[in-house]
């Protein structure tokens, strides 16, 4: 009942799985979630927990928190990772898309948030990191869902951080440019500063990072992992 535990969803793939492996790593003891299931394989690997289920089901991320909390007593850490919305023309989007893509993306944070905020409450703390994209806060028109809506997230990120800091309960977003888990054409390839995409590796050890407590003055920062693709400062 003591040991430290961290959900990942969206964690049979990508980043996802990079992630639980890192935390995994570090000694936490995985809770993972996707709907394909792939979560559980890597889960059992791990030697934590692994569940099949919708992330964009409220029914199915309240049973992940309650599953953690029955078996672990805890739940120290949360990634919210997520899958990649509709793309398309911006104005030929149906109103669908987008509500799929607000589901998806958006509304998955804030509804992890409402579930684990207590049991961290409780505990005397915990870290939060939502994975968001470069395009949230330099609209990129190949990603208009994921660009719009992920600048909410930052939003959200920010607000949530500042609201519950006194409880010593963190949220951070990591921003990845293009990485290895999708392939990258050469035209990609050559606006990115350091001439390669991520490996999700990379992207996993920024969110330890955030999840450690040698991140423990660290809030409601939206950090960008992208080799250089952003110019914004």
């Amino acid at each position: 009942m003591s040991e430290k535990t961290a959900i990942v969803t969206a964690a049979g793939s990508g980043i996802g799985e990079a992630c639980a492996r890192r935390l995994a790593e570090a000694g936490y003891a995985p809770v993972l979630l996707s709907k394909s299931g792939r979560a559980v394989e890597v889960a059992e690997e791990l030697g934590g927990d692994g569940f099949e289920g919708d992330l964009t089901e409220p029914d199915d991320l309240a049973a992940l928190v309650d599953a953690t909390r029955e078996r672990y007593g805890r739940i120290d850490a949360v990634v919210n990772n997520t899958g990649h919305p509709a793309t398309g023309d911006l104005l030929e989007l149906s109103d669908e898309e987008w509500h799929d893509g607000l589901d998806l993306v958006l509304l998955n944070a804030v509804r992890m948030a409402r579930l684990v905020t207590p049991v961290m409450q409780s505990q005397g703390g915990g870290a939060i990191v939502n994975i968001s994209t470069f395009s949230a806060f330099e609209p990129s028109a190949e990603f208009p869902v994921s660009s719009v809506l992920r600048a909410g997230l930052g939003s959200f990120t920010k607000l949530y951080a500042d609201r519950y800091a006194a409880d010593d309960i963190r949220m951070n977003a990591v921003l990845p440019g293009f990485v290895d888990s999708y392939a990258v054409d050469e035209e990609t390839r050559e606006t990115i500063p350091m001439g390669r995409p991520g490996r999700t590796e990379e992207i996993a050890d920024t969110v330890a990072y955030l999840c450690s407590p040698e991140a423990s003055y660290v809030t409601g920062q939206n950090i960008r992992v992208d080799g250089g693709l952003t110019s914004s400062v």
